[in-house]
């Protein structure tokens, strides 16, 4: 695997989701992140060697160091490597994830109603490709 690059693998057709990728690109300042859809065919290859299922949409999933995280852990992790004042977020951590997982779970429910959803994945724009997921910038061993 890359160990230079973390990967947040998403739901692709929730309209929260994209808007959340949106934010972490504007503030991925040191090009940390790759993004990917949970409905890929190449995130799905990747997250296969991490035991995740095929048809998992639940949360955000962060790819770190070889390591998957999962709802508010992969969230304050991520927010740990933002500019601004985000990386403040990371302090949550001291909190057990029953805790912090309950409130994600419940955006997470309703973010459909809430936010809606596409008909198909978000295609990146020619500026956003570098930052997604594909065998050109993110090449497997073989």
């Amino acid at each position: 695997m890359n160990e230079s690059k973390s990967i947040i693998f998403f739901d692709g057709v929730c309209n929260l989701c994209n808007s959340s990728i949106d934010f972490i690109i504007q503030r991925d300042k040191k090009g940390r992140f790759l993004v990917g859809a949970l409905q890929d065919a190449f995130s799905k290859k990747i997250l296969e060697d991490y035991s995740v299922k095929p048809d998992y949409l639940d949360s955000l999933v962060l790819l770190e160091k070889g390591e998957i995280f999962y709802r508010s852990t992969a969230a304050l992790k991520i927010s740990k490597h933002l500019s601004g004042l985000w990386p403040l977020f990371y302090g949550f951590i001291i909190l057990p994830s029953w805790l912090r997982d309950p409130i994600y779970d419940w955006i997470g429910k309703n973010r459909y109603r809430w936010f809606g959803k596409k008909n198909t994945c978000r295609i990146p724009s020619p500026e956003e490709e570098a930052k997604f997921l594909s065998p050109k910038n993110f090449p497997q061993k073989a």
